[in-house]
C-alpha cells in the first residue's frame, strides 16, 4: 500500500489554530480547528496536525500563516533593540511625520519601541546624491555596538541617513557590528528598505530587528517540535504580500510576516471566488478578535506599499491591503459612562473567552449574543474546546451588563449588540469599496473565519452587496490560503531622477540583474514551481508632486524612455482622468517582484460527493430571534447538501468549523464547488 503524502496549511489566530490538510495521494481534504495556545503558539500548531496525521514523515510541505510577529508588535513584546544611526538623527523614530494619535485632539502621546537611551549616534555622512561627505569611524561603531549589547539589547539596527543613495558606510558598519555582536540579530536598514524617506526606512528596519529574536525563536521551536515527530519536508511561511518564503528568509526578515494570516485568507478567497465565477469580492474574515476586510477586483487583490500596524509603527513593504477593526466573535460589549452601547475593540480572545465558555468571565461578547439569539447551537461549539456552551451564563451577562442598563428586553439587547457589530463591519466594507469608487452592488461578500458566515446576510442588507459567497470550509479559509499561495519576493530601489535624465537601457539592465538575484532566492528554497513570473514596476510622478502612481513596464527587448513615458501616461490617465501637460516626469523607485507559481489546487476537490436534497439534510428547527421577532428556523447539515440544493431563510446551516445564518428574506444555493451563494430571495444565481 502506498503511503500518503500531505500538504498542510496552518493559520494561527488569536482564538483558534486552523489546519487544512490535502492528501496528495487521494486528493482528499481534512480540516481541523483547535484552540490556540497563547503562551507558545507552536504547541497548538503541532497538536492540530497531530490530531489528523499520525506520522509527520508523511508530510511533504507545511505552509504557515503566523500572527507571532503581529501580536508582538501590537502588544509591544518584541526584543529590546538598539539603533546605531548618523549623528543628529537619533530622534527620527520618535519624530515620525509629526502626526498625532488622534488627529483633531491637542493631546496624544507616542512611545517608540526603542527607548532614547538605546538609540546611539556615530560620526558619518552620506549626501542625497550618494557622495560620501564623511567616512564612518568603524572603531566608534564597534564601541557603540558593545555598549548596546552590555546594556541588554538583544537586537540592533544600523540606519544611516541617505543610505538608500549609497549604502557603503552602512554596509561597512554592519560588518563591524557583527564582529562584536553576541548573536545574529543585526539589521541593516538599506537591506530591508533601500528607499527614500528616512522615517519609513528606519521604522521598517527597526521593527524587523525588534521582531527577529521573537519570530526566530518561535520558528526554531516549531522546527524542533515537527522534526521530533518525524517531519523532514519543506516548511514555508506566508508573507504579508500574499506570497510565501522559506523559514530562513522569515528569520532574516520577520517584518514581512506582519498580517501573514489575514493575507493568506485573501489569497484563498480570491482563488475560490475566481473558480466560482466571482472576480469581484470583498473578503470578510471574522475571527475571535478582529474583522479583516479586503477588496479584490477583477480577480486581483490590492497591494499597499506600506501599512501602520499601530500608531507610529509603520512598515513599508508590499502588503495585501487589509482593513482591520475590533469586531470579532470575542469582542466585548459594554455600556459606556454616557449610556451608549459599545462593541470592541477589547476582546475576550480564547482565554477566558466569551461568557458562554464558562471560564468565569461576566462581560458579554458578540458570540454570547449569537448564542442567546439561538444562532449558535450550544451543543455543537466549534473548535472542540468545550462539549457545550453555557447559554444561561450568556443570558445573565447580557441581561446584567446590557439589557438592564439600556432598559431593553434580553433578546433586544442581544440583537442590539449584533446590530452595532454589523454596523462597524459595514463601515469597514464601505471604506474599502464606496470610498474608493467601487459600487458594492457589483461585489459579493466572501465571509470566512469562525464567525463571518453568521453575519453575511446582515452585511448584504446593510451595505447593498450583490450577494455573499460562503466557501466550503469558511472556518479554515486562511489555512487553505497557505496551501494555495505562491512563493514571492519583492525588491525596491530608489532612483529619484527625472525621466529625461535617465539612461533607460542601463536602468533596465540593473533591474534585470536585481530580478536575477531575487529569482535565485526562489531557486534556493528547494520548492518546485510550475513557472516563475517577473513583475517590473516604477513609482512615478510629475515634478513637484508627492504621491506616485504605479507604472508597470516590460523589460523584454530593452527599456526605453519612450516606453516608460507612455506607460506612465496610461497609468496616470487611468488614475486621475487626465494628464498634466509640459511638466517633467520623475522616476522615484523601481520595484521588482519575482513570483514562483506553485501547483494550484483544483477547487473541484470541495464539490459535494453523494450530496442530498435540502429536505434530507434538515436536522430540525430552533427558535431564532431576528429583526425583532422569533422565527421557527430550519437547521441543516451544511456539508451534506448536494450541488444545486436551495435553502430559504430563515435557516441555520451547521458544520464543524462554523455556522451559517441565512436571514429572513434571503436564500442560499450550493454551487458546483460546494460554496453557498446567498442572495435576496428570488435573486438566485
Amino acid at each position: 500500500m502506498t503511503r500518503p503524502t500531505y500538504v498542510i496549511g496552518v493559520d494561527v489566530g488569536g482564538t483558534f489554530t486552523d489546519v487544512f490538510i490535502l492528501n496528495e495521494s487521494t486528493g482528499g481534504v481534512v480540516t481541523a480547528k483547535v484552540p490556540s495556545t497563547r503562551g507558545d503558539q507552536s504547541k497548538g500548531f503541532i497538536e492540530g496536525i497531530a490530531g489528523k496525521v499520525a506520522d509527520f514523515a508523511d508530510i511533504s510541505t507545511i505552509v504557515h500563516g503566523t500572527t507571532v510577529g503581529t501580536n508582538a508588535l501590537l502588544e509591544r513584546k518584541g526584543a529590546r533593540t538598539g539603533i546605531i544611526t548618523t549623528r543628529g538623527f537619533r530622534d527620527v523614530l520618535e519624530m515620525r511625520r509629526r502626526d498625532r494619535p488622534t488627529t483633531w485632539s491637542l493631546k496624544g502621546s507616542f512611545t517608540p519601541v526603542v527607548e532614547r537611551n538605546d538609540r546611539v549616534e556615530v560620526a558619518e555622512r552620506t549626501l542625497a546624491d550618494g557622495s560620501v561627505l564623511q567616512e564612518v569611524d568603524l572603531d566608534q561603531v564597534r564601541s557603540q555596538a558593545g555598549a548596546l549589547a552590555a546594556a541588554g539589547c538583544e537586537a540592533v539596527c544600523v540606519f544611516f541617513i541617505n543610505g538608500y543613495a549609497n549604502a557603503e558606510n552602512e554596509q561597512r558598519s554592519v560588518e563591524a557590528v557583527r564582529s562584536v555582536w553576541p548573536n545574529a540579530y543585526v539589521t541593516a536598514a538599506t537591506e530591508i528598505l533601500p528607499e527614500i524617506r528616512e522615517f519609513e526606512r528606519l521604522s521598517t528596519a527597526t521593527l524587523n530587528a525588534y521582531l527577529q529574536p521573537v519570530v526566530s525563536s518561535y520558528l526554531q521551536r516549531l522546527e524542533t517540535g515537527l522534526a521530533a515527530g518525524g517531519f523532514a519536508g519543506d516548511m514555508l511561511i506566508v508573507q504579508s504580500n500574499g506570497g510565501v518564503m522559506s523559514v530562513d528568509i522569515a528569520k532574516r526578515y520577520p517584518v514581512r510576516t506582519a498580517l501573514s494570516g489575514p493575507a493568506a485568507g485573501v489569497i484563498a478567497a480570491t482563488a475560490i471566488a475566481s473558480a466560482a465565477g466571482f472576480p469581484n469580492i470583498i473578503t470578510c474574515d471574522m475571527g475571535g478578535t478582529s474583522f479583516d476586510v479586503s477588496l479584490v477586483a477583477d480577480g486581483k487583490a490590492a497591494l499597499a506599499a506600506q501599512t501602520a500596524i499601530d500608531f507610529g509603527m509603520v512598515i513599508r513593504t508590499p502588503m495585501i491591503e487589509i482593513t482591520t477593526i475590533g469586531a470579532g466573535g470575542g469582542s466585548i460589549a459594554s455600556v459606556d459612562r454616557s449610556g451608549l452601547l459599545q462593541v470592541g475593540p477589547e476582546s475576550a480572545g480564547s482565554d477566558p473567552g466569551p461568557v458562554c465558555y464558562g471560564a468565569g468571565t461576566t462581560r458579554p461578547t458578540v458570540t454570547d449574543a449569537n448564542v442567546v439569539l439561538g444562532r449558535i447551537n450550544p451543543d455543537r461549539p466549534i473548535g472542540g474546546k468545550l462539549a457545550r456552551l453555557d447559554v444561561e451564563a450568556a443570558r445573565r451577562a447580557i441581561d446584567a451588563e446590557i439589557a438592564r442598563p439600556l432598559g431593553l428586553g434580553l433578546e433586544d439587547a442581544a440583537e442590539a449588540i449584533l446590530k452595532l457589530a454589523n454596523a462597524k463591519m459595514a463601515g469597514a466594507i464601505r471604506l474599502v469599496s464606496i470610498e474608493k469608487g467601487h459600487d458594492p452592488a457589483k461585489f459579493a461578500a466572501m465571509p470566512f473565519g469562525g464567525g463571518g458566515a453568521l453575519h453575511a446576510g446582515a452585511l448584504i442588507q446593510e451595505v447593498g452587496l450583490g450577494s455573499a459567497l460562503v466557501p466550503r470550509f469558511p472556518g479554515v479559509t486562511s489555512a487553505l490560503g497557505c496551501v494555495v499561495a505562491d512563493m514571492r519576493h519583492d525588491r525596491v530601489q530608489t532612483v529619484n531622477r527625472l525621466l529625461d535624465q535617465v539612461d533607460a537601457a542601463a536602468l533596465g539592465e540593473e533591474m534585470r540583474r536585481v530580478a536575477d538575484e531575487t529569482e535565485a532566492l526562489l531557486a534556493g528554497s528547494g520548492v518546485a514551481f510550475e513557472r516563475i513570473d517577473r513583475i517590473h514596476e516604477f513609482d512615478m510622478l510629475y515634478l513637484g508632486q508627492t504621491h506616485t502612481v504605479n507604472v508597470q513596464v516590460d523589460l523584454a527587448g530593452g527599456l526605453t524612455r519612450e516606453a516608460v513615458g507612455a506607460a506612465f501616461d496610461d497609468a496616470y490617465r487611468a488614475t486621475y482622468g487626465r494628464l498634466l501637460e509640459n511638466i517633467p516626469r520623475r522616476i522615484m523607485n523601481y520595484r521588482i517582484a519575482v513570483v514562483g507559481r506553485r501547483p494550484q489546487l483544483d477547487m473541484a476537490v470541495f464539490a459535494p460527493v453523494n450530496g442530498k436534497p435540502a429536505a434530507e439534510c434538515r436536522l430540525g428547527t430552533r427558535r431564532v430571534y431576528a429583526a425583532g421577532a422569533f422565527h421557527e428556523t430550519g437547521i441543516y447539515e451544511r456539508l451534506d447538501l448536494a450541488i444545486g440544493a436551495v435553502v430559504d431563510g430563515p435557516a441555520l446551516l451547521e458544520q464543524p468549523d462554523t455556522t451559517i445564518f441565512v436571514d429572513p428574506g434571503l436564500s442560499a444555493k450550493v454551487d458546483r464547488y460546494g460554496n453557498l451563494v446567498i442572495t435576496p430571495a428570488g435573486g438566485r444565481t
